[in-house]
């Protein structure tokens, strides 16, 4: 009995996190996808958010996503992949994500598009780009590379490149996270003035999305402040 009322009190949470973080984010100056990050989540939590009205999901393993996409398939979502691709689960992630927002190289755009259903609509790109500069962090760490990459993903039939995505240092520095985020913000801008017309710039999480929204995000990657802290015991 007490875990049924833990389980309930947790789902109202969901419910009321969703409702509020929405208000919040609809009062801004642009439109704000929100991405409920739902990886080590379960399939329960993940349906308490659809009936709170959320469709768009992210999550980082292939496998997981596969899993969760197979069982809530009479459901209307949009699966976000935001994990390290590898080249073994690309079939995974074509067959099942809406959005891909790691894409670092040209042989996994390739594996992506060739694996991607003929009758399926292209798959949504993000290039990743390492902002912080950290050696932890994936994603390209200059302009001229994301430029190349770029090229290569607007010549793929299946694919639809839409924009960028970083993740910042972890730091309270609050110049430190616009000056990355800037950064972001600058090769998008620097990519439009080049020919391309993407739009999406993937920034922002639980602790610093508000700074993101200022400096131009237009997806927000949102976990523990919707579904609380991770179980990476499951």
């Amino acid at each position: 009995m007490f875990h049924k009322k833990n389980q309930q009190a947790n789902m109202k949470n969901i419910n009321d996190d969703l409702i509020a973080l929405k208000q919040e984010i609809n009062s801004t100056i642009r439109p704000i996808k929100l991405i409920a990050v739902s990886k080590t989540h379960s399939e329960a939590a993940i349906l308490e958010a659809i009936n709170a009205g959320q469709q768009d999901f992210g999550e980082n393993y292939a496998q997981e996503m596969s899993s969760k996409a197979i069982n809530l398939e009479n459901h209307s979502i949009s699966w976000h992949f935001i994990g390290t691709i590898q080249s073994n689960k690309t079939k995974l992630i074509a067959k099942h994500a809406s959005w891909v927002h790691t894409l670092t190289t040209p042989q996994h755009a390739k594996r992506l598009n060739d694996q991607r259903a003929e009758d399926s609509p292209p798959l949504n790109i993000l290039i990743e780009v390492n902002i912080s500069n950290e050696e932890s962090k994936g994603g390209l760490k200059s302009y001229a590379e994301i430029y190349e990459l770029a090229k290569v993903v607007t010549d793929l039939p299946r694919l639809k490149l839409k924009g960028l995505m970083g993740m910042p240092s972890n730091t309270k520095d609050e110049q430190l996270l616009k000056q990355q985020f800037n950064l972001l913000s600058q090769y998008l801008y620097q990519l439009n003035q080049n020919g391309f017309e993407l739009e999406h710039l993937s920034m922002g999480m639980s602790n610093d999305y508000k700074i993101a929204i200022e400096c131009g995000s237009t997806m927000i990657r949102i976990g523990s402040k919707i579904f609380g802290e991770r179980n990476y015991d499951k």
